[in-house]
């Protein structure tokens, strides 16, 4: 197979609300890779270039070469969701989670994780109601890159 040239490079875009020309959509796992060929919403070709650990999230802003502005867009994922009043049982979903390394989404009284159907027996065990939903997926950033997804791009000294 050979290679082709994306019609588009996009890299961070280094000025605050730039007017987007064009919208990409992307799921996490796409938002997560640095180098990446893309659809851009209005079907043109591009391509990503990023420095490596970038994580984009939903509303950044990207500029290609020539000043084309690409606004991101969080597509919609496969997700399961816990939603409760009772502090300590969210308390405790979040520890078992998070002890396994789950990206989390965070709100008030709720958790959203990809969809697991183990993790979401676990939940259940807890005494929680999962609900299936399809939306836009923003975990929790790691604690120790500020953008690290998983337990893997962590950097323990020593």
């Amino acid at each position: 197979m050979s290679h082709i040239e994306p019609l588009i490079r996009f890299t961070r875009a280094t000025r605050a609300s730039i007017p987007a020309d064009v919208t990409l959509t992307l799921t996490l796992e796409q938002r997560t890779r640095c180098r990446l060929r893309v659809l851009l919403d209005d079907g043109r070709e591009a391509g990503l270039f990023l420095p490596r650990g970038s994580v984009l999230r939903h509303g950044d802003e990207l500029i290609a070469e020539d000043g084309l502005v690409a606004r991101i867009i969080a597509a919609p994922e496969p997700l399961s969701r816990i939603t409760t009043t009772d502090a300590k049982l969210l308390a405790r979903a979040a520890y078992h989670l998070g002890n396994r390394h789950v990206p989390l989404q965070i709100e008030p009284g709720c958790l959203s994780y990809r969809h697991d159907q183990v993790l979401d027996d676990l939940l259940r065990g807890l005494g929680l109601t999962v609900t299936l939903i399809d939306a836009p997926f923003e975990p929790e950033a790691g604690a120790y890159s500020g953008h690290a997804m998983d337990h893997a791009a962590h950097e323990h000294g020593g």
